[in-house]
C-alpha cells in the first residue's frame, strides 16, 4: 500500500472546509480587487495583461485574507469590515436642487441640510423599524411586519401595505388625497 503525502492530505482537508457550502461570505476584498482590476484602464486588453501578471499574487492574497479573516468576521458579526462605510459623508442632491450632506452612522444616516439643520434616520433592529428625528422629536416612519407587510403612518392614519407597487400606490393615493400625479 502506498503512503499518503501529508501535505496533499492537509491541502485536501483544508479545501473541503474552506469551500464547503456551509462557509459563506460576501468576499468583499476579493470582489473589490476584481472590480478594480477589470476597470483600472479604459482598455480591456491592458486590463487583461496586467491581470495575468498581478492576478495570481494580488488575487490570491485577497482571496486568502477574505476566506480566513474577513468572512469569519462577517459570519460571527453579521457585517463585512470591507463594506463598512460608517462615518463616510456623501453630497446628495435633493428634489429641491440643493445638496445635502449624508453621513452613514452605525444604525442609520445623519442628514445635514444646506441651512445647517440636522435630521437623523435610524434603524431599530429589535423593532425592525426606521425612525426620523428632527428638532428633538422622533417619529417612526415605517415598520417591517412578520407577515411581510409594512406598517406606516401617513397623514395621521396608520396603514399596512404590501412592499410592492400596489402598496406604494396605496400610500401615494393617501398622501395625494385620492389624486395621483406621476413624478418626473
Amino acid at each position: 500500500m502506498k503512503k499518503f503525502n501529508l501535505k496533499v492530505v492537509a491541502c485536501l482537508l483544508t479545501g473541503t472546509v474552506m469551500y464547503s457550502s456551509c462557509y459563506v461570505g460576501s468576499y468583499g476584498l476579493f470582489n473589490s480587487y476584481a472590480k478594480w482590476q477589470t476597470h483600472m484602464t479604459s482598455n480591456k486588453f491592458v486590463n487583461a495583461i496586467v491581470g495575468f501578471v498581478i492576478g495570481p499574487i494580488c488575487g490570491g492574497i485577497s482571496l486568502f485574507i477574505d476566506t480566513l479573516v474577513l468572512n469569519t468576521i462577517e459570519f460571527w458579526s453579521g457585517t463585512n469590515p470591507m463594506h463598512a462605510s460608517i462615518g463616510k459623508t456623501q453630497q446628495v442632491m435633493g428634489s429641491d436642487g440643493r445638496y445635502y450632506a449624508v453621513t452613514t452612522t452605525k444604525n442609520g444616516y445623519e442628514v445635514k441640510s444646506p441651512t445647517g439643520e440636522m435630521s437623523y434616520f435610524t434603524y431599530d433592529k429589535k423593532k425592525d423599524a426606521w425612525s426620523l428625528t428632527q428638532n428633538g422629536q422622533t417619529r417612526e416612519l415605517f415598520r417591517f411586519n412578520q407577515d411581510g407587510t409594512i406598517t406606516t403612518v401617513v397623514e395621521g392614519q396608520q396603514m399596512t401595505v404590501t412592499p410592492d407597487e400596489a402598496g406604494l400606490y396605496q400610500v401615494r393615493m393617501t398622501v395625494g388625497d385620492g389624486r395621483f400625479f406621476a413624478a418626473r
